[in-house]
């Protein structure tokens, strides 16, 4: 795997090299399925139903085989939740196989000790526990009835079948930032490794974004606590805009859009991030000619996306090299110039403009199975969900 950038330049940074694009994805995200068994409000790709038109299992492997011919180094799988897909396992199979590794997100529902077993010896998997709640009153209001004890019961089976390192992610809100002592402990407890994310109003999350995202000061202490914890967690790019507050963070500081990451989503679209559904960043379909790897090699929008950024009205300001603007995603469903600041950047400039925004995009695609409403709880200060349906939709038998 390389750069498209000569690498004979003196002073070069990896994160350049990054920036200008590498003939390959370090991690392609891979939505195999919309169906879930849950409903959580913030969900980044609206999922529930099953769309009719996913991939098939031989079309899925061709993607697989794509990847090892590409040295992808491994594929985050998502939806939905992928486990009921019923050739989830089969896939899983072939990746490993295929010497491409693999690290999926699952809710934990079927997570049950034989499967914990099967994941434990298999060097090649890496398993992501969803909670966003270090307490089931907090995950449950935003995940759904249950579902923390689903999580719960999950990593307890991957533990007790000696699966070290397996990951708790969660997605932080202004309601789960004072737990992250609570999630380090849960994750310690385990043997896990404590993931955090940011929300971003993607798919149902951006009907709940002004809600949930953390209030200014929490970033700050958000910011704090990885500073002095982020050594042992993992981030990703999630927070590279906090790196205005004055330190770079461990991990990506870079917006990796088109650039080291993208997303497949499960009829085969390949989009520019995973948190950026919408047609304005949709860069092609594997099933089109040349695959995934001519959509990753050839696609306009991922060269538009790798040429140097100008920083646009973020150039001016003293943390833009490590800030990079924050995120493209987040600016665009909430409104904001593509290259203007951040919503939620940390030296204020991304408030005005809140203030002042016209029309919100709306992402493509909704697979809810019901209606999310938005409604104001004086008791616990976020929206409600109903009780999600036990089975999932896929009606398939556990594995």
């Amino acid at each position: 795997m390389t750069s498209t950038l000569p690498k004979n330049q003196p002073g070069l940074r990896l994160v350049d090299l990054f920036e200008h694009g590498l003939d390959a994805p370090i991690c392609l995200t891979w939505e195999l399925t919309y169906a879930c068994n849950l409903s959580c409000t913030h969900c980044l790709s609206s999922s529930g139903r099953r769309d009719p038109r996913e991939l098939t299992t031989d079309e899925a492997k061709a993607v697989i085989d794509e990847l090892e011919t590409m040295q992808v180094f491994y594929v985050n799988i998502g939806g939905g939740e992928p486990t009921v897909r019923p050739d989830f396992w089969e896939l899983l199979d072939y990746a490993t196989a295929h010497r491409v590794g693999v690290k999926f997100s699952t809710n934990g529902v079927r997570i049950t000790p034989e499967v914990a077993r099967r994941l434990a010896g298999n060097d090649y998997i890496d398993v992501q526990i969803s909670l966003d709640g270090a307490t089931a009153e907090v995950n449950d209001a935003v995940r759904g009835t249950g579902s923390y004890d689903t999580a719960m019961r999950a990593m307890r089976n991957l533990s007790d079948a000696g699966m070290k390192n397996f990951k708790v992610s969660v997605v932080c809100t202004r309601h789960n930032i004072p737990q992250l002592d609570d999630f380090k402990e849960i994750a310690d407890r385990y043997g896990a490794q404590l993931r955090l994310t940011r929300l971003r109003p993607s798919g149902r999350g951006a009907d709940v974004w002004d809600e949930l995202h953390p209030r200014p000061s929490q970033q700050r202490q958000l910011y704090d606590w990885l500073l002095a914890h982020g050594e042992q967690v993992l981030t990703g790019d999630s927070f590279f805009h906090l790196s205005a507050y004055g330190q770079a963070l461990p991990g990506l500081n870079l917006c990796g859009a088109g650039r080291v990451v993208c997303l497949i989503d499960p009829v085969g679209d390949v989009y520019a991030c995973p948190f950026a559904i919408h047609d304005e960043f949709l860069a092609g379909n594997v099933r089109g000619q040349g695959g995934f790897a001519r959509v990753w090699r050839d696609s306009e929008l991922f060269h538009r996306l790798r040429r140097p950024q100008q920083g646009g009205a973020c150039a001016s300001c003293a943390f833009y090299d490590t800030c990079k603007g924050g995120c493209m995603a987040a600016k665009f469903f909430t409104g904001l110039p593509l290259d203007g600041p951040d919503p939620e950047c940390v030296q204020g400039y991304g408030e005005p403009l809140l203030a002042i925004r016209g029309a919100v995009p709306k992402p493509s695609g909704d697979h809810s199975r019901r209606p999310v409403a938005v409604v104001r709880r004086p008791d616990l200060d976020r929206p409600p969900v109903g009780p999600c349906a036990e089975n999932p939709l896929a009606r398939t038998p556990l594995a």
